[in-house]
């Protein structure tokens, strides 16, 4: 495994796996790595020749009082589980590298970019969509992953993809959950014991929308009811949203008989959380 720091050095390698006829499979990331991270590099091993993670902590995409300066940086350890799963290369390039001081261009899905996520964190999936696109570019990538957990994230990569004729295929891997049913996150690492107990609640709340809809139920508005009224168990835990959405567009729908994405975000101390489950055609 190689690490490469540079643009210039990351797009060679692609140009000349391209002449090789090998497939490349690339994994963005922020680092701080977990399972989840883990299962998206043994896929694109499966399914690649070369495969390329990238660690960058993009600043793009955090909010004046978010959460930049303090987000978890381990990168020997990082490296040494990418090193297990036999990934090809590290792509870790610095902040200035990915942003030079006179950049002034920004990539923004118009509409997608404001809802779920994009409407409790303002401008965060134009930092996104900025830096995914450049990696796009430099790593030149045949397949991308990504996870589900990321839902609205993925809306939007897949709209820009669309949008912009990238020659790459997304690929989304199911959620990684602990044996307990909480989303991997990097963020977990913040929780204190007792608020890692109270973040179950978000997985909890989803499995009772799951159980409802199994059992005939498919209006959206009584099965947001039912999530809400499981979140409302734990009173320490502060909601962002709870939607129910189509998982291409993510307007809200009505029903649930052409499948659906139920999607939650929620705040466990000052740790924010998201969750899904992917709710199938009736």
């Amino acid at each position: 495994m190689e690490t490469i720091t540079t643009a210039t050095a990351m797009s060679a390698i692609s140009r000349q796996a391209y002449r090789e006829g090998k497939r490349v499979g690339f994994v963005p990331t922020m680092g701080a790595l977990h399972p989840g991270h883990i299962s998206l590099v043994r896929a694109a091993r499966e399914q690649t020749d070369i495969v390329v993670a990238s660690i960058f902590v993009n600043p793009t995409q955090f909010g004046p009082n978010e959460d930049f300066s303090k987000y978890p940086r381990t990168f020997e350890k990082d490296s040494a589980m990418l090193a297990a799963e036999k990934t090809d290369y590290i792509f870790s390039p610095s902040v200035d590298e990915m942003y030079p001081k006179d950049a002034t261009t920004w990539v923004d899905v118009e509409g997608l970019s404001g809802k779920l996520d994009g409407r409790s964190r303002p401008g965060h999936f134009r930092g996104v969509t900025t830096v995914v696109s450049k990696l796009f570019n430099i790593v030149q990538p045949d397949l991308a992953f990504f996870g589900q957990k990321d839902a609205a994230q993925v809306a939007v990569i897949c709209k820009m993809v669309r949008d912009l004729n990238f020659p790459v295929q997304i690929v989304v891997c199911p959620i990684v959950r602990e044996s307990d049913g909480l989303a991997m996150s990097s963020r977990n690492a913040y929780l204190t014991p007792e608020q890692r107990k109270q973040a179950l609640v978000l997985s909890r709340a989803l499995k009772q929308v799951e159980k409802r809809a199994a059992q005939g139920e498919q209006a959206a508005d009584r099965l947001i009811v039912t999530g809400t009224q499981t979140l409302a168990e734990e009173p320490s835990v502060r909601l962002d949203y709870f939607e129910i959405v189509s998982p291409d567009t993510l307007d809200p729908v009505a029903d649930i008989k052409q499948g659906a994405l139920v999607a939650v975000a929620a705040y466990v101390g000052t740790t924010r959380l998201i969750d899904n489950l992917l709710l199938p055609p009736r």
